[in-house]
């Protein structure tokens, strides 16, 4: 029903809604500050004796080494870019029959939203990802440039990625993916000056997963990290990751030493219970806000109240807000901010 849903879609142009910023006041960061090394490997595990080092949270805390505002940081995402097509519905599906629900189309994929966000929020934002040399290719660039986000990667014969996500009353979703062309991208593909100048390389779990993307993300975090950017991971869905194996997921993790590790309650626990390697990790908790754990430090916030139409996008509104950089908590309350404006509306971008 999704597939027919889906070309139902496309052959009636997949109306492309252009989101508009809604006026909030750009944040400004907190003066560059160092992080430490990553600490790769290190099996941290925070639990019943954390108390005190959550009194202890620092809100001047290092999370990345930025310049002293958000303007001009520039975040750079390797991944996917997708049509993004959601589907809300007003009623339960019934097999067999017909129910009533809102939809809309647009760009989307991890990678593009995270890029989108960080324009939306005041930074740069360039998607570095393998699309196909097809009308929904041209028509997902289109977007993403209007809304000022540099779209980079190789282009080839065959599809762009489709996502379709399905969402309930709740605002709650569920994902059916085709990545289309995308895992394709190739090492021999990547452009070093597609990374040039960027601040922050952050790699989409996604690209983690498959081969040769794999490969390549893992050649774009030693060129960024060779240029003095920092490195982020999303460690994306916790179902792909049970199919890839979670230990052959650490150990990509281990390779790359990523400066800060997104992750949601259930990827945190099924790569084992709080494992870091990264020095700042960062639990995303969904409607009962975040935890950013440190060597030192752990943080629990609350979220932003709002208004919860759609969930889709929320993830990676956060991670561009906390990737603007400044303290701890001037990060993560970024970061909730923005994914309270996200999941007030349908869609993922801003």
């Amino acid at each position: 029903m999704l597939a027919l849903l889906l070309e139902h879609l496309l052959v009636a142009g997949g109306a492309f809604e252009g989101g508009e910023a809604d006026g909030m006041e750009l944040a400004v960061a907190a003066p560059a500050l160092e992080v430490a090394a990553p600490a790769r490997g290190r099996d941290r595990r925070p639990g019943a004796d954390d108390g005190a080092d959550e009194k202890r949270a620092q809100s001047g805390g290092p999370v990345l080494a930025f310049h002293g505002t958000i303007v001009g940081v520039l975040v750079a995402a390797l991944g996917d870019v997708m049509l993004d097509v959601i589907v809300r519905l007003e009623e339960p599906l019934a097999p067999g029959g017909d129910v009533r629900a809102a939809t809309r189309a647009g760009a989307g994929g991890q990678a593009a939203n995270v890029a989108a966000w960080a324009v939306a929020l005041g930074a740069r934002g360039r998607c570095v990802a393998k699309r196909g040399a097809d009308a929904t290719g041209e028509l997902v660039v289109r977007e993403l440039a209007e809304r000022g986000v540099e779209v980079a990667g190789p282009v080839a014969r065959g599809a762009t990625g489709v996502v379709v996500s399905v969402v309930g009353g709740d605002g709650d979703r569920a994902l059916a993916s085709d990545r289309g062309v995308a895992p394709s991208f190739a090492p021999e593909e990547l452009d070093p000056a597609w990374l040039e100048g960027c601040d922050v390389l952050h790699l989409s779990g996604y690209a983690l997963l498959r081969e040769p993307i794999s490969d390549t993300a893992l050649a774009a975090a030693r060129l960024a990290r060779g240029r003095g950017a920092r490195v982020s991971v999303d460690v994306a869905a916790w179902t792909e990751i049970r199919t890839f194996g979670p230990v052959r997921f650490r150990e990509l993790l281990d390779t790359i030493g990523p400066d800060v590790l997104f992750a949601t309650e259930a990827e945190w626990e099924m790569l084992g219970g709080a494992y870091l390697s990264a020095p700042t990790g960062v639990i995303k908790r969904g409607p009962r806000g975040a935890t950013v754990v440190t060597e030192d430090a752990r943080l629990d916030l609350a979220p932003v109240e709002a208004n919860v139409v759609d969930t889709t996008g929320a993830g990676d509104a956060f991670a561009a807000g906390f990737l603007l950089g400044g303290s701890l908590e001037e990060a993560a309350r970024r970061g909730l901010d923005a994914a309270a404006r996200c999941v007030a509306t349908v869609g993922s971008l801003p």
